[in-house]
């Protein structure tokens, strides 16, 4: 498989932030989200065996684990990886757009769907039935850049109900929309969804990689 960077960090995004985890990064992404902030992971890269990625998983000794790209699910080699990480007994996050189905990834695996707001430019990439998919663990994020973003994402949210599906992250494109005009918003409406920055961004620069 083809590996921009393996590490281990803080974990800054999700119901996850702020415990220690270690993050493969697979390179590659089939989408070009206006907000993107790993560009870096759409060329390049290494190949590295699946034998290869366990090892230095391992040895890290974190037993949280995020599989992210890019867009991980991309690579038909990521659902064995997200399998052999299980099997390892880890805690596996698998961070994806949404524009692939999910339906192969081992169902002990963490699935934090990036719903893509008309902000991003891709949202008819998305593969809707994704979001009929997603467990009780899963998480569905979305990224937001503006109103207009919230105000379709709150419709997403009745549509499909995804409240009572599964947790809901609400986060501000870093450095374009106000994190407390989003708190703000989010509180007159009374949304039983989580407030989320990207921790990371501000424990090291936010044009740091390997964090």
């Amino acid at each position: 498989m083809r590996v921009t960077e393996i590490f281990y960090s803080i974990q800054g995004e999700s119901s996850y932030a702020g415990l220690p985890c270690t993050f493969v990064r697979l390179t590659g992404c089939p989408l070009r989200c206006t907000w993107c902030d790993s560009e870096y992971t759409f060329h390049g890269g290494v190949d590295l065996s699946l034998n290869e990625v366990m090892e230095r998983v391992r040895s890290y000794g974190c037993r949280l684990l995020e599989v992210t790209g890019g867009e991980p699910l991309h690579q038909p080699e990521a659902f064995p990886l997200i399998h052999a990480l299980c099997e390892d007994g880890c805690t596996v996050l698998v961070e994806t757009s949404g524009a692939i189905d999910v339906s192969p990834v081992d169902t002990r695996a963490h699935l934090i769907v990036d719903v893509k707001c008309p902000g991003s430019g891709m949202m008819d990439r998305m593969d809707w039935k994704n979001l009929d998919r997603l467990a009780s663990k899963d998480e569905a994020k979305f990224v937001l850049k503006d109103r207009a973003d919230y105000e379709w994402a709150c419709s997403i949210l009745t549509q499909y109900d995804l409240v009572h599906r599964c947790t809901v992250l609400f986060s501000p494109v870093f450095g374009e929309l106000d994190l407390r005009q989003l708190a703000e918003w989010m509180l007159a409406d009374k949304l039983s969804v989580r407030f989320q920055m990207q921790l990371h961004k501000y424990i090291w620069h936010p044009s740091m990689r390997g964090v």
